[in-house]
C-alpha cells in the first residue's frame, strides 16, 4: 500500500524557469521567508559562469517567487567571493554561515565569518563566528533556535565535528560529533519534533577523502551514499546517531534534501562524481547533475510500532522505507531547496549539464499525494 501510493506521486515538471536570476550563479548559499504574503527566496555567494578563481561572488539576489521576479541586492559585506556557503531562516532572520575562498594559485581557505540578513530591511549583521570555520557543510535548524552545522571542510580535511549555533544566546556550543565518515558536499533534513523525543535528523552522501593507496600516491575524495540518523533526545547538545543504510540511487554530492511534516524526506538533484569548484571531476572527469529523486518515510528510529512505543532507549535504527521518485530537473552544484510547503519548493541556480552555470530559478516537481504518504507511513 504504501509503496504503490509512493510510486502515484503526481509530479508537475516546469519545462521553463520558473523565474530569472540577474546572472547565472552556482554553489550559493540559499534561504527562503514568507513576507508579506510573497514567497520570498534569497542567494548569497556562490560561483558565477566563468567558473574560475576570478568569478568567486560575494553578490547576493532576492527573488519574489510570488511574482516570479528576481533583483540584485546588496552582496556580503566583506565583499569577500566566497563558495560553499549555506543559509537557514530561523525566526524571520536568514543565517549565513562559512564557505571558503579561492585565490589565485587555486589555494583554499575556510571562512569563519557569520552574517544575519533580514529580508524586511536587507540589512547584514556580523555575528559571532564558526568556532571551526566549515564550508560544504549542512545546517539544520532544531526548534527554531538552533542550527547544527554537521560536518564540512576545515581548509586542508574533513571535519566530524557538529558545531551548534543558539540564535537566542548568541553563542555556540558542540553537540555530539558525527559518526559518519566525515563528508562534505553531503546533506540533510532535520524531522520535527515528535511525543518520543525531540527532533531526528537524516544525513546522506557527500565526498569523502581516502588515504593513499600506494607509496607516493595522493589522496583521493570520492562521492560515498551512506545515511546517518541522529536523535535528539533531551538536551541539545546530545545526538544519538546511528547508521541506517545508503541512498538507494548510489554516490551523491552536492545536492540537497528538503522535508514535509515529520516523516518525510527527500533528496534532490546533485551528481555520484565529486568534483571541484569547476565541475570536474577529481577523477578528472567531468561531472555531470543527476535526475533522479529520491524519497522516503523516516520514521520509527525507536524500539517498537508506531502505536505501541516502547522506551526510549536502546535505540534501534531503522532504514528510511524509500521510493525513487520520477524525473525531476537535472541540477547540481546547489547548497539547498528552498521549500514553503509541498507544491511550492525551489533552487537557485546550480550547474547544468555540460557543467554549465544557469541563472534559472527551478520548481521542483510537486509532490500532490504527500498528505495521504505520510497518514498512511507507519511502518
Amino acid at each position: 500500500m504504501i509503496l504503490s501510493l509512493l510510486t502515484a506521486l503526481t509530479l508537475t515538471v516546469q519545462d521553463d524557469a520558473w523565474a530569472r536570476l540577474p546572472e547565472p550563479v552556482t554553489n550559493n548559499a540559499v534561504a527562503g521567508v514568507e513576507l508579506d504574503g510573497q514567497m520570498m527566496a534569497y542567494s548569497f555567494a556562490g560561483l558565477h559562469e566563468g567558473k574560475t578563481w576570478r568569478d568567486v561572488t560575494a553578490d547576493a539576489y532576492a527573488c519574489n517567487l510570488t511574482a516570479r521576479t528576481c533583483r540584485e541586492i546588496d552582496g556580503l559585506p566583506d565583499g569577500i567571493g566566497r563558495l560553499a556557503s549555506v543559509a537557514v531562516t530561523v525566526r524571520g532572520q536568514i543565517y549565513i554561515f562559512g564557505g571558503y575562498t579561492v585565490a589565485e594559485d587555486h589555494s583554499e581557505r575556510s571562512t569563519p565569518e557569520v552574517w544575519r540578513f533580514d529580508p524586511a530591511s536587507e540589512t547584514y549583521t556580523h555575528i559571532t563566528d564558526i568556532p571551526v570555520p566549515v564550508d560544504d557543510t549542512v545546517a539544520l535548524v532544531h526548534q527554531d533556535r538552533y542550527i547544527y552545522l554537521v560536518s564540512g571542510w576545515h581548509d586542508t580535511d574533513n571535519v566530524d565535528l557538529v558545531q551548534v549555533y543558539d540564535v537566542e544566546e548568541d553563542r555556540w556550543f558542540e553537540a555530539t560529533p558525527f559518526r559518519g565518515r566525515p563528508v562534505f558536499g553531503h546533506a540533510g533534513a532535520l524531522l520535527g519534533q515528535d511525543s518520543r523525543f525531540q527532533a531526528q535528523m537524516l544525513v546522506c552522501g557527500g565526498t569523502a577523502v581516502f588515504p593513499p593507496e600506494s607509496d607516493g600516491a595522493r589522496r583521493s575524495f570520492r562521492a560515498i551514499s551512506d545515511c546517518w540518523a541522529g536523535v535528539i533526545v533531551d538536551a541539545p547538545e546530545v545526538i544519538q546517531w546511528g547508521n541506517v543504510g545508503e541512498l538507494p540511487g548510489g554516490p551523491f554530492y552536492r545536492g540537497a534534501a528538503t522535508t514535509f511534516g515529520t516523516h518525510f524526506v527527500s533528496f534532490w538533484a546533485g551528481t555520484d562524481n565529486a568534483f571541484n569548484f569547476n565541475g570536474i571531476g577529481y577523477n578528472q572527469a567531468p561531472s555531470e547533475p543527476r535526475a533522479d529523486t529520491q524519497g522516503g518515510l523516516f520514521r520509527n528510529a525507536f524500539e517498537g510500532s508506531c502505536r505501541e512505543w516502547t522506551n526510549v532507549s536502546p535505540v534501534v535504527w531503522r532504514a528510511p522505507r524509500w521510493t525513487t521518485m520520477p524525473t525531476a530537473p537535472a541540477i547540481m552544484d546547489i547548497r539547498g531547496i528552498i521549500a514553503f510547503d509541498p507544491q511550492n519548493a525551489f533552487i537557485l541556480g546550480g550547474m547544468m549539464q555540460g557543467q554549465v552555470v544557469t541563472d534559472g530559478v527551478t520548481k521542483l516537481p510537486t509532490l500532490d499525494d504527500l498528505d495521504t504518504i505520510i497518514i498512511s507511513g507507519c511502518h
